[in-house]
């Protein structure tokens, strides 16, 4: 008797799992959704007004949704049909907004990749006409490399230094009026045009104190304009650094500024070089503030401070507006070069920080 009432017991803790859990949609049904999602957007992308990649896929994620749904709905309920909208919606607009990327990144390797060579790299583009083949971009590297060093020799330094003092000294109670405005000033620049930037140089730089239009000019561009990204993102990195760290150090009588060199900026370093390439990876990309205060040069100019120097930013702006084939594919050529050249910064950059930040134990 006691084991019928087990039995029984068993069965029907089995059969409320199974009317809490409700049905189940097979394994095959979200796989076989999305290929139908797929076939059936490019039968519309042929048969009607839907046009594009971008447009193609934006039918076919809402067609895979409204389907998985509905069938959730039928098959599973209420609950669980949420639930799936909800994951689904997530991953969706995940896809929707990285499908631009894949786009731009695929776009530029393929046509890029037609141009790319030895002779492209290491030639410019002086006495080279924009009907011709030939030419390359080395004058515009040289140029960018010298521009945004210079930009980061300045602004780096510049906008850490700043982030210790917002963090560590503006809190006093002397120092917090000084700490507001710094703070409030930074967030202006963040909001400021690049072109502005630009303008402002150029009128206060090369008009104003006669300085020449060359690479320096521009870096100085570069650095207003990289200045409060690493000021904000140092900030933060310094801002999540424990309490306990620093009042352990000053327990064991260490002055301040040994606990923030010692203490703080190690246990901040690998956030701050991420966040300084951030900067970096900004500016490298900026034409309108180059277009005004380096000018446009077609030969090497290995002095920044005398002369127009060539950008990156400026050899594809120039190459594109030309408007021949050659000048476009040279075009497509320095944007690979310039997509390469960032994402070379930022892996050292994480190799820097992988090595010299604080070592677990």
């Amino acid at each position: 008797m006691a084991d019928l009432t087990e039995r029984e017991r068993h069965g029907s803790d089995e059969l409320l799992h199974a009317a809490l859990a409700g049905g189940k949609l097979p394994r095959w049904a979200v796989p076989a959704l999305g290929v139908g999602a797929v076939l059936l957007a490019f039968l519309l992308n042929v048969t009607t007004s839907v046009d594009g990649v971008a447009g193609t896929l934006v039918v076919a994620v809402l067609i895979f949704v409204g389907a998985q749904t509905g069938w959730s709905f039928r098959v599973e309920g209420r609950r669980h049909a949420v639930d799936r909208l909800a994951t689904t919606g997530v991953y969706a607009t995940f896809l929707i907004a990285l499908a631009p990327l894949v786009a731009v990144l695929a776009t530029v390797i393929v046509k890029g990749a037609q141009v790319i060579s030895s002779t492209f790299l290491l030639t410019s583009m002086r006495n080279v006409s924009s009907v011709a083949e030939g030419g390359g971009v080395y004058h515009a590297l040289i140029g960018t490399l010298e521009q945004v060093g210079i930009a980061a020799l300045i602004g780096i330094p510049l906008g850490i230094l700043t982030a210790i003092y917002l963090v560590e000294y503006a809190p006093s109670a002397r120092s917090r009026r000084l700490g507001h405005a710094i703070s409030f000033f930074v967030d202006v620049m963040t909001g400021v045009p690049s072109v502005v930037v630009g303008l402002f140089v150029y009128t206060a730089f090369v008009l104003t104190l006669g300085m020449q239009r060359s690479g320096f000019a521009g870096s100085i561009a570069l650095t207003i304009l990289m200045l409060p990204v690493v000021v904000r993102s140092t900030e933060e990195m310094l801002r999540i650094v424990p309490r306990d760290l620093r009042e352990a150090s000053y327990a064991l009588g260490i002055p301040k500024w040994r606990t923030i060199l010692s203490v703080v900026l190690p246990t901040a370093t690998a956030g701050i070089i991420t966040g300084a390439m951030l900067a970096v990876a900004r500016v490298a990309g900026e034409t309108a503030p180059l277009l005004l205060t380096t000018f446009l040069s077609q030969s090497i100019n290995n002095d920044p401070f005398s002369g127009p120097q060539a950008s990156l930013p400026i050899f594809i702006w120039d190459q594109f507006t030309r408007g021949t084939d050659a000048s476009v594919n040279r075009a497509w050529g320095g944007a690979l070069v310039l997509i390469v050249l960032v994402m070379l910064l930022y892996l050292t950059a994480k190799i820097i920080s992988r090595f010299t930040g604080v070592k677990k134990f």
